[in-house]
């Protein structure tokens, strides 16, 4: 027989919820054993980050005599002149961060089944969920973090180089300090990097598929449909469409993202807000239908290797 509780609410056992930062805790040492288990991530684009430091500190031997001819060009071109070499300083360092993500996402779940660490990581509490996403997390957010942080600690161990070479020979920094744009250049920096990850997502996610499902040689498989479709098509229809929106892929990002028109001679310095369109950017439908990929994608590759074993 049932009889009313006299007892008061407040006595009663509260359910203990777990924190909410327990259902991430899981990715972040998902994503810290990919940092250890990877150096390459880390070392390849302080490697490239120290040689572009090098050359550039080599380049500032003319420095001086460049800054004095700089009152001879026409206005358009002196600002390009006197910051061009500092302001370009990240851009190999980002190459690299995407070539490093390239090859790391055709290793990524490749090389687990290949060593057969799957066994040991498929018995730990972390769903294949969890290890697709923080694998991903490498070339959408590590790597662009990191070539970030190194271009501009690169660009401002330059300017200060500069300015001793330009002290020690006489000639004042001021112009120099004066043209580079301290606030405008890294937020510049950020966006550029930004949309590049998300223009290049559906790329990492198909090798991130190619690498959950091919037995041997990623790389080809990956490949393959890059050089088989386009050749169907010409024999096929004697066209190139796939060749031209897989160009656009690549290199489209640049005019989409920013109005900067084309210029003939000389280099484009990129290091001002009003050189971005981001609102042009976020209406691209090339940019919304690569992420759509993108998630289908990642989402495939985690039905995968639900089922994978060791080769």
């Amino acid at each position: 027989m049932n009889t009313p509780s006299n007892v008061p609410p407040d006595s009663l056992p509260q359910v203990v919820r777990p924190p909410a930062t327990a259902a991430t805790r899981p990715l972040y040492w998902s994503i810290r054993r990919e940092l250890w288990e990877n150096r390459s991530i880390t070392i390849a684009p302080l490697a490239v980050a120290a040689l572009v430091l090098f050359a550039s500190l080599l380049g500032t031997i003319g420095l001086p005599k460049r800054m004095r001819a700089v009152s001879a060009l026409e206005p358009a071109k002196q600002h390009a002149a006197v910051v061009s070499r500092i302001c370009l300083t990240p851009a190999p360092i980002m190459l690299v961060t995407f070539v490093v993500g390239i090859f790391y996402c055709l290793d990524a779940l490749h090389g687990e089944r290949r060593d057969r660490s799957i066994l040991f990581w498929k018995s730990m509490p972390v769903s294949d969920r969890t290890t697709v996403l923080s694998k991903a997390s490498i070339p959408f957010a590590v790597l662009p973090l990191i070539g970030f942080t190194l271009g501009l600690v690169a660009q401002h161990f330059l300017l200060l180089a500069s300015t001793a070479v330009l002290l020690g020979n006489g000639v004042s920094p001021a112009r120099l300090w004066v043209e580079f744009r301290f606030f405008q250049d890294p937020l510049v920096t950020l966006y550029g990097l930004i949309v590049h990850v998300l223009w290049f997502a559906p790329i990492y996610g198909w090798l991130l598929l190619v690498s959950v499902w091919a037995r041997r040689t990623p790389v080809l498989w990956a490949a393959l449909p890059l050089v088989a479709i386009p050749l169907a098509e010409k024999i096929a229809f004697n066209t190139s469409h796939f060749v031209s929106l897989l160009k656009y892929r690549v290199t489209g990002a640049m005019a989409e993202a920013f109005a900067v028109e084309p210029r003939r001679g000389g280099i484009e310095v990129i290091d001002q807000l009003s050189q971005l369109d981001p609102a042009r950017f976020l209406s691209t439908p090339g940019l919304w239908i690569g992420l759509a990929f993108t998630a289908a994608f990642l989402g495939a590759a985690v039905r995968l290797r639900r089922d994978r074993e060791p080769i």
